[in-house]
């Protein structure tokens, strides 16, 4: 499934309080004033349209929005497209849906003047800071913007996270008698040829994470995420390692018993199916990600690529996210304001005692370089 994203190294963050409920409400009261000059593609806020009922307006003349990478079983991905087409009646088409960040990217400048070049995507953070390097993002700022902590966004408003989770070892309790709680136990010998990543680390974010994890539980940093690359090296070396895209379908095949991946990945699309399916976050490394969300430049549907922005960080939006399994980056104000699903969110496993860090755009674009540089040797391929 979905090889991509966090790396979209897809980095970890936690929101701080944000504003109120009744603040967000105001914003979309306004009058629309938008007319026909209204240039969608250069709009930096819904603003730009006079306000929300114009933003609405203007998207729905579009009619379509191009989404590319997002699996139905990811993250609650298949009901929040559903729920925003039935809303505004807006034609969701989404490609490549087992893709990966770098298909995303890729696509962006493939696709460039085409009616079905991707309209948003949804990146691991490391590749959404190389999409935004390379001039391929356009700013925009939601309404909700403010609740989106400073760390878990670009200065110039071109990536923003938005829903998220923490690395961790699921494994098939049914064949795994031991259970492995951290990245020394995974080098067991009993555990060979069981352990898989979700892609390869150089394209898929929740891969490079793993890789990022398993430096901080090696003594590396988020300056060094050489350890990490050493680490699967020695995991190879062992014969542990299976050089597969581990997921729901090479878990049922047997092929990968143990699959270090996002936790609430894990749980919704593994558990699911496996009763005997089992998730920790390794003692040894707690590393948690946030996937960013970004609006192509040469978007062929600019409006409606910000009405779905703005769809996935109002109330309904995060608390689908959460009803999947995973973190909204809003959680913190929504617990605060009373907005928040409190079945979903008393659902969540536990989170790691202490506060989150993560590392900085210029340490993941160091480390998605050295991981470039050095995984391929490393690994025998």
């Amino acid at each position: 499934m979905r090889n991509a994203r966090v790396a979209r190294s897809r980095k970890n963050r936690v929101a701080p309080a944000l504003a109120g409920v009744a603040a967000v409400a105001m914003s979309f009261v306004i009058t629309p004033t938008v007319g026909a000059s209204t240039d969608a593609a250069t709009a930096t806020s819904v603003a730009a349209f006079g306000g929300m009922e114009g933003l609405v307006a203007a998207a729905k003349k579009e009619g379509t929005l191009n989404v590319i990478t997002l699996p139905a079983d990811w993250a609650n991905y298949g009901n929040i497209i559903k729920d925003f087409s039935k809303k505004y009646g807006i034609k969701v088409n989404s490609a490549n849906p087992d893709g990966t960040s770098q298909d995303e990217i890729n696509a962006v400048t493939e696709l460039k003047g085409q009616s079905r070049a991707p309209d948003v995507l949804d990146l691991g953070t490391s590749f959404a800071i190389t999409a935004d390097q390379d001039g391929l993002l356009a700013p925009y700022k939601v309404v909700e913007w403010s609740d989106i902590p400073a760390i878990a966004k670009s200065k110039d408003a071109t990536w923003f996270d938005d829903y998220g989770g923490y690395v961790a070892i699921g494994y098939n309790s049914k064949v795994v008698k031991h259970a492995p709680t951290s990245f020394a136990d995974l080098l067991n010998p009993e555990y060979k040829n069981q352990v898989a990543l979700n892609g390869n680390p150089t394209q898929a974010g929740a891969a490079f994470a793993a890789v990022y994890a398993a430096a901080l539980a090696n003594g590396g940093s988020y300056d060094n995420i050489e350890p990490g690359i050493e680490y699967f090296h020695k995991l190879s070396s062992e014969g542990n390692f299976v050089p597969v895209t581990g997921g729901p379908s090479t878990v049922e095949s047997g092929q990968t018993p143990i699959l270090i991946w996002w936790d609430y990945l894990e749980a919704s699309e593994v558990a699911k199916q496996y009763p005997g399916w089992k998730v920790v976050i390794p003692s040894d490394a707690s590393y948690a990600g946030y996937y960013s969300q970004a609006i192509s430049k040469t978007a062929p549907d600019p409006a409606a690529a910000r009405l779905w922005e703005e769809y996935l960080y109002s109330a309904t939006g995060q608390n689908l996210w959460l009803q999947g399994e995973a973190r909204p980056i809003e959680l913190p104000s929504m617990v605060k304001s009373g907005s928040v699903d409190e079945a979903a969110y008393k659902a969540l496993p536990a989170a790691p005692s202490g506060p989150l860090t993560f590392p900085t755009e210029a340490q993941i674009t160091q480390a998605e370089a050295t991981v470039a540089q050095g995984w391929t040797s490393a690994i025998g391929g």
